[in-house]
C-alpha cells in the first residue's frame, strides 16, 4: 500500500509545496521504495511508493501526462486490466509495462468522473485536471484503501492517514462527539453509520463507492456506485453453476496474485481461506511458486473450553489443507508474547481510531509483520466469504421450502441433511419450527447480548439512536431486521456494515508494505454469488454447498465436507491476558473514576463489570458480554487520553 497526499488551494498560494512536504514528512516513517512529488502553482501531489506489482517497479507516481494535461497519484491495484486495455484501445506492446496509475488516468481521460465505475480492484487516487481546473478523487466500491480530507472553503488537503493532516496549519485535533456517540451506541463491530465522519472533528473520510470533486470553487462528494441484488441466473444443470463459479472465482484469485514478491495467504481450517489457497495453488503450481500461509493458533498451554461443535485450535484442519493442496510454506503462529491488552497502543497507532475487534487484533497485526519478514507482497484473505462464496444456511433455506410448499425437495433435503448431520428428522423439524418464527416476526426474541456502552445522557444529547434508526438499528445498538436474506441484501447496499474491516486491513498494510487482498470481495464474485439461486447454496443436505462442490479435488474432504465442527478464533483472549490482568483492572478502575470519560461511557456498566470480573479471570469468560464491553470502553478511554 502506498501512502498518498495532496493539497489544493483555491488561489495560488506560496505555501502549497511547504504544506505538501509537511504531510509527506508525516508519512516518512512508513516503509517505501521511493518518495516522489509533483507541484505546480496551487496544487501538490505526493506519494510514498510501495512497489507491489511488477509494473510498479520504478514507476513515476505521481505521473504527469503532458499531452492530456493530467496528473495522478494512486494507491491502487487494478484487477480488470485486460478488459480496460480493450476498452481503451491500448496497444499490445504497451500493456505489460503500463502501471495501474497510468491505466486509471487513461480511464479518466475517456470517461471523466464516471471512470471509477469501470475500475475493478482496490484503489484510491487523486487527479488534477489542468484543462478543467478540477480536482477529482475516488475510492473503490468497498473501501479497501483509505482517503481522508480536510476542507475549509479555501484549501483541500487529502491523505491516506489522518495524522498527516494535523501537520497542516489550522488543523487541530478535536474529538468528534457525533462519531463517538455512534461508536458507543452500536453493539456490534460496526464503527458508525455515518461513514463520512470519523473520530476527529473536521477530518472527513471519503466513503467507499464515492468520489470527490472540486470545480469552480465548489466541493462535491457523491456516490458513484451502488451494489444491488440483481436478477437470478438460471442454468440448465447444477454442474453449470459450479463451472461458472469456478471460472469467475479463479479470475478473481489470479488477479490478486500479481506481485513481484512472494504470495501469502491467511489460512484457517475453514472453507473460505481454504478455497482461496486452493484456487491460488492451481495457478502458482505450474510456475513452481509457493504460497506462504499464516495461521493463528492458541498457545500450547491453552485448554479448549468451547462446546464440542466448536474448536479453538484449527491446526488439524489447517494441516489437512496444507498437505492436500501442496506447494505451501506453512507458518503456525501463536504470538505468545502478545495479547489484547498489550496490543492496544500499537493498534491505536496503526488504526488512528478506537476499535472493537480486540480479541483478534494482536494476531491480525502480527500476521502482517510475519508476512513482511518473508517478503510477501500480497496477503490473500477470504474475509467476505461468509456472504459470498460460502453463503447458505440449511435450516433457514428449509423453512423457505416449507413456506413455498416445495414438499418433495424439502423431504429429500431433510433426509440428506439428517444423514450428513447424523441426527433425526424429528429434531430437524423442531429446529425448523424455531427458525420459522424469526422469519416472520422476531420482535419478542431475545436480542444480541451485547448492549450499547454509551452514557444515556450523552445519547440523548447527540440524538444518536435517531441516527441509528435511519439505518435499520434500534436502541439495542443492533439491526432490527432479522431475516438473513434481507440482512445480506442490506450488507451489500450500505457500506457502513463492512467499512471497519476493510479500513483495518488497509491500515495494517501500510506499516508492513504487505497488501491485503480478498478475492471473495471481488465485485465480479459478489455479483455472481448474489445472482445464484438459493437452492444452489443448500444442496443435497449440505449448507454452503456451492463452494463445497466447487472445491472437489482441490480441498480435502475433511475440510470440504465438514459441517460438524466450526472454528472459533479469539477464544483464548482472556487466557492470554492473565499475566496483565492486574494492570487491566487497575486501568479500568482508573477509568471508572474519570469524570471526563464518564460523560461518554456508561459508568454503571464499568462498575458492574469490575465487581464481577476484578478477581475472576477464567478463560471461559471470554464471551461474557459485559467483560467485552469493559474492554471496548477501555480502548476508547486509552485513545482519548492519548489524543485529547
Amino acid at each position: 500500500m502506498s501512502a498518498i497526499a495532496g493539497v489544493y488551494h483555491m488561489n495560488t498560494d506560496n505555501q502549497t509545496r511547504e504544506q505538501g512536504n509537511s504531510m509527506m514528512e508525516a508519512l516518512s516513517h512508513y516503509p517505501c521504495d521511493t518518495s516522489q512529488s509533483w507541484q505546480k502553482d496551487n496544487v501538490f501531489l505526493g506519494c510514498h511508493n510501495q512497489w507491489i506489482t511488477p509494473e510498479s517497479i520504478g514507476e513515476r507516481n505521481p505521473y504527469y501526462d503532458s499531452d492530456r494535461r493530467l496528473v495522478i497519484i494512486a494507491d491502487a491495484i487494478i484487477d480488470n486490466r485486460k478488459e480496460l486495455f480493450q476498452l481503451l484501445d491500448v496497444r499490445n506492446d504497451f500493456r505489460d509495462q503500463m502501471t495501474d496509475a497510468q491505466l486509471i488516468l487513461l480511464s479518466y481521460s475517456k470517461w471523466g468522473v464516471e471512470s471509477p465505475k469501470y475500475l475493478i480492484g482496490d484503489f484510491v487516487f487523486i487527479i488534477w485536471d489542468e484543462r478543467e481546473q478540477r480536482v477529482f478523487a475516488a475510492r473503490d466500491f468497498s473501501g479497501s484503501r483509505t482517503l481522508y480530507y480536510h476542507w475549509n472553503g479555501e484549501r483541500l488537503a487529502m491523505c491516506t492517514t489522518m495524522k498527516a493532516l494535523f501537520n497542516l496549519p489550522n488543523v487541530e485535533k478535536q474529538l468528534n462527539e457525533q462519531w463517538l456517540a455512534q461508536f458507543l451506541a452500536i453493539s456490534t463491530v460496526v464503527d458508525a453509520v455515518d461513514i463520512t465522519q470519523n473520530v476527529f472533528k473536521d477530518i472527513w473520510q471519503l466513503p467507499p463507492s464515492h468520489c470527490i470533486t472540486i470545480e469552480d470553487g465548489r466541493l462535491k462528494v457523491m456516490r458513484y456506485f451502488t451494489l444491488s441484488v440483481g436478477k437470478k441466473i438460471h442454468f440448465k444443470s447444477d454442474e453449470q453453476y459450479v463451472e461458472a463459479f469456478q471460472a469467475v472465482f479463479q479470475e478473481a484469485v489470479d488477479a490478486r496474485l500479481r506481485t513481484h514478491r512472494q504470495v501469502g495467504s491467511q489460512l484457517s481450517g475453514g472453507l473460505d481461506s481454504g478455497a482461496v489457497v486452493g484456487f491460488a495453488a492451481k495457478t502458482l503450481r505450474p510456475l513452481d511458486k509457493q504460497i506462504h500461509t499464516f495461521s493463528y493458533t492458541p498457545s500450547n498451554e491453552f485448554i479448549d473450553y468451547t462446546p464440542r461443535h466448536m474448536i479453538a485450535n484449527e491446526t488439524p484442519y489447517i494441516n489437512s489443507t496444507v498437505q492436500y493442496v501442496g506447494g505451501i510454506n506453512p507458518n503456525y503462529l501463536d504470538f505468545a508474547d502478545r495479547n489484547s491488552y498489550s496490543e492496544i497502543d500499537p493498534c491505536l497507532d496503526a488504526l488512528e481510531m478506537p476499535y472493537k475487534y480486540f480479541s483478534n487484533s494482536f494476531w491480525i497485526r502480527g500476521i502482517f509483520e510475519k508476512a513482511a519478514e518473508q517478503d510477501v507482497g500480497v496477503l490473500l484473505t477470504g474475509a467476505r466469504g461468509n456472504l459470498t462464496i460460502s453463503w447458505g444456511e440449511a435450516l433457514t433455506n428449509y423453512v423457505l421450502l416449507f413456506k413455498k410448499l416445495k414438499w418433495i425437495r424439502l423431504q429429500n433435503e431433510l433426509k440428506a441433511y439428517s444423514k450428513n448431520m447424523r441426527t433425526g428428522r424429528a429434531r430437524l423439524l423442531s429446529l425448523m419450527s424455531k427458525e420459522a418464527i424469526p422469519m416472520l416476526d422476531r420482535s419478542t426474541e431475545v436480542q444480541d447480548p451485547f448492549k450499547p456502552i454509551i452514557n444515556k445522557e450523552f445519547a440523548r444529547k447527540t440524538k444518536v439512536f435517531d441516527q441509528l434508526r435511519e439505518h435499520g438499528m434500534d436502541e439495542s445498538g443492533w439491526f432490527t431486521e432479522t431475516n438473513i436474506f434481507n440482512l445480506r441484501k442490506q450488507h451489500f447496499e450500505d457500506p457502513f456494515t463492512w467499512i471497519s474491516t476493510n479500513t483495518a486491513m488497509s491500515k495494517f498494510s501500510l506499516p508492513t508494505a504487505v497488501w491485503s487482498r480478498d478475492p471473495t470481495n471481488d465485485i465480479r464474485v459478489i455479483r455472481f454469488c448474489l445472482s445464484v439461486p438459493e437452492d444452489q447454496y443448500v444442496y443435497n443436505g449440505y449448507n454452503r454447498a456451492l463452494i463445497r462442490r466447487a472445491t472437489v479435488g482441490m480441498l480435502p474432504d475433511e475440510v470440504r465436507l465438514n459441517q460438524h465442527i466450526r472454528g472459533v478464533q479469539g477464544a483464548d483472549w482472556i487466557h492470554r491476558m492473565q499475566p496483565d490482568w492486574h494492570s487491566f483492572i487497575m486501568e479500568a478502575e482508573e477509568m471508572s473514576r474519570d469524570s471526563a470519560i464518564l460523560e461518554f461511557i456508561d459508568g454503571s456498566m464499568i462498575k458492574s463489570a469490575l465487581s464481577r470480573f476484578k478477581n475472576n479471570v477464567k478463560p471461559e469468560l471470554a464471551w461474557e458480554a459485559e467483560l467485552q464491553e469493559l474492554m471496548w470502553s477501555l480502548i476508547v478511554y486509552r485513545f482519548i487520553k492519548r489524543n485529547f
